[in-house]
Formats: C-alpha cells, sequence, structure tokens
C-alpha cells in the first residue's frame, strides 16, 4: 500500500502552512521525506535547493516530531546549548528559551518537566539551529488548553522573524486560527490546498443556528434547502445548499424562533466532506 501516491508541493518563503488529513492520509510521510528520514520510490524532494539531509544539516531546517523524548539529568539551557553547539549560527540559548516561552525553566531537569513544558523545551531544541523552515508533527498532542495557548503564542514570536512553518495536526480550530495556508490530503494525495477560507467555501454549505420551542425535526426536514437537521432541547443547527431560502421559509413557519445565527461551513465540515469523497474514490 502506498503511503504517498504523488504530490506537488511548493511552499514559498515566510508562509505558515497546515497539513491536514485523517489517519493515514500520507502527512507523517510526507513530513519524512521533507526532513530525509524517508526517501521518495520516484520523484525528488528538494529544500531549499538542497536534498534535505544536507538542508537539516546546515541548520535550514528545524523539525519537532510526534515521537521523541528529552535527554534526561541535563537540564534545559544545557540540553538547548548543546543541541546550539552542532550548528554554524545558532541562537543565542537564552534567545531560544525566550521564544519558547521557557527562560524561567533553563535551570530545570529536563525529567521535571510537566508534559506542556516538555513540548515546549522540544520546540526550543528544533529551533535553536535559527531554521529557515520549521517542521512541527502534532506540536501540541496532549497539552492541556493553557500549554496549546502558551505554544500557538511561541510559535508567533518566531514566525515574527521571517521564518517559514510547515505542521501537522488533528486540532482543525489550530489551522483555522493559524496557518495562512491550508493543504489537505487524503488517501496520500492533496485534494485541497488554499487559504482556510477558500478551504471551507469550497464545501457550498451554510449553517443556520437558531432557538426554536417545541421544534419539529420532520417540519425542519422538509424546509426547502435543508439538507441536514440537528436539534437538541431549543437548540436547531441546519445544514443548508442554500441558506437564504431555508431562512425565509423558517420565519414563515415559525414565526417565534429567534436567536438565529447564519455561519459559512466551519473547516471541521470541510475536512470531513473532502477527504471521504477523496478516500471513496481511491484505488485499493
Amino acid at each position: 500500500m502506498r503511503a504517498v501516491r504523488g504530490i506537488d508541493l511548493d511552499i514559498a518563503p515566510g508562509e505558515t502552512v497546515a497539513l491536514l488529513g485523517p489517519n493515514g492520509a500520507g502527512k507523517s510521510t510526507t513530513i519524512e521525506m521533507l526532513l530525509g528520514l524517508t526517501r521518495p520510490d520516484a520523484g525528488t524532494v528538494s529544500v531549499f535547493g538542497l536534498a534535505p539531509e544536507r538542508a537539516v544539516d546546515e541548520g535550514n531546517v528545524g523539525a519537532m516530531l510526534q515521537t521523541g523524548s528529552l535527554i534526561r539529568d541535563l537540564s534545559v539551557g544545557e540540553l538547548v546549548a548543546m543541541i546550539a553547539s552542532l550548528y554554524p549560527e545558532p541562537l543565542d540559548v537564552h534567545d531560544a528559551l525566550e521564544l519558547a516561552g521557557i527562560a524561567s525553566l533553563a535551570g530545570r531537569r529536563t525529567q521535571k518537566l510537566s508534559g506542556g513544558e516538555t513540548q515546549r523545551a522540544r520546540f526550543a531544541v528544533a529551533i535553536v539551529a535559527d531554521p529557515e523552515l520549521l517542521v512541527l508533527d502534532e506540536p501540541t498532542v496532549a497539552m492541556d488548553v493553557e500549554s496549546r495557548r502558551a505554544f500557538w503564542s511561541a510559535m508567533r514570536a518566531f514566525v515574527a522573524r521571517d521564518k517559514t512553518v510547515l505542521f501537522a495536526t488533528h486540532y482543525l480550530e489550530e489551522a483555522d486560527a493559524y496557518a495562512d495556508r491550508v493543504v489537505l490530503m487524503a488517501a496520500g494525495t492533496i485534494v485541497a490546498d488554499g487559504p482556510p477560507t477558500e478551504i471551507k467555501a469550497m464545501v457550498g454549505s451554510r449553517r443556520i443556528r437558531a432557538t426554536l420551542p417545541g421544534a419539529d425535526p420532520a417540519m425542519l426536514a422538509a424546509l426547502p434547502g435543508v439538507t441536514d437537521v440537528d436539534l437538541r432541547g431549543e437548540a436547531i443547527s441546519l445544514v443548508c445548499s442554500d441558506s437564504d431560502v431555508a431562512l425565509r421559509a423558517l420565519l414563515d413557519a415559525s414565526p417565534d424562533v429567534r436567536d438565529i445565527e447564519v455561519t459559512g461551513a466551519g473547516l471541521e465540515e470541510a475536512f470531513v466532506q473532502l477527504t471521504h469523497e477523496e478516500s471513496a474514490a481511491a484505488p485499493a
């Protein structure tokens, strides 16, 4: 079975790109090829015009992968300093710790870090080479909400230095909030590529949310332009192929409806529809 069926992807300097897709879509394999950890069976991979391995060795590319642990019995500062010594023009160690938001943890032993602190220490290790491209594979997995917020604050500080970032994540709200561009993969190929707003617009549906006491699901489902109904107590949610027609019909049928909101499709809806269509069409 092929993990990646052939993709063509160019990333411009200064972009923050989210790589999305269901499990088995080929995201991690694509990242491994980008870093020189896996070789493609056909085609080529180059980073800044160099072979991936050379680009990594020269400090042009930094990475934070899903797996990996920190060396025990070193302080955070000692670990980052050790990694910095491997590269020709690294960041100052204190600057890397500041960017990662863990300067106050410089003296703490790595085995004494919390899960969120460990991820930010791994982030400091990834950026201390001062790479032009930073590659992150599920960087906020297992982080709590506060740790995720702190991580993305650190990421914004790094990107502000005119850096390029490619990150894979299952948290679609992170892609929507922080990516300039979304690359959506399914069954080893790219099914959509563009700004988050463009990806969401590809679905074409809109959603009406409102409060309607005593709502009748059958009546709602029969409204013109409505394709799906979700009813939770007095809260209704209607997925619509034509929200204008559906809203007029809803107001005519239920004058007591209130708290009406009409929104475009979310990234999650686009993700589910586009990846499902490609997975269903993919060869066995």
